[in-house]
């Protein structure tokens, strides 16, 4: 195997399926911003994902929400106190393990919860709807599958 340099790595066969996972990503996370915008939730996209994960939920430890969500710890901290500050959330300490806490929706965070979910969900439904059932089976696969190489 020879040494890749800068001028024979660009023409590596992996860089136009890179660029498309790339720019799959971030138009992906663009419209749903914008779809959180448009709603007037008030609610970033990485709030969202946390509302979104722990609603219908008796609540779930920061560990459980960040291996879901994919925020990492320091972020996902940030995100439950602005979360907190709005009322949404609250937080507690599991009696006899002070190092795990749980966090559960208020009443008014299920209420943001309840509205907010399934309008989001219609959203990007009309995307979606636009892959036949066969296209979004094989992208589960083969997301699935590139996913597992890493």
């Amino acid at each position: 195997m020879s040494k890749l340099t800068a001028d024979s790595a660009s023409t590596e066969a992996l860089i136009p399926l890179m660029q498309e996972l790339a720019g799959a990503y971030q138009a992906f996370s663009l419209y749903d911003a914008e779809g959180l915008r448009q709603s007037g939730s008030g609610l970033t996209p990485s709030q969202a994902r946390v509302v979104f994960t722990i609603g219908g939920t008796e609540g779930m430890t920061c560990k459980d929400i960040g291996d879901i969500t994919l925020i990492t710890k320091g972020t996902l901290t940030g995100v439950i106190d602005r979360l907190e500050e709005k009322g949404l959330v609250e937080r507690w300490a599991v009696e006899g393990d002070g190092r795990k806490t749980i966090v559960a929706l208020t009443r008014r965070g299920e209420r943001v919860y309840e509205k907010e979910y399934p309008r989001h969900i219609e959203f990007l439904k009309q995307k979606f709807d636009r892959l036949s059932a066969r296209d979004r089976k094989q992208a589960i696969a083969l997301l699935a599958k590139m996913r597992a190489l890493f």
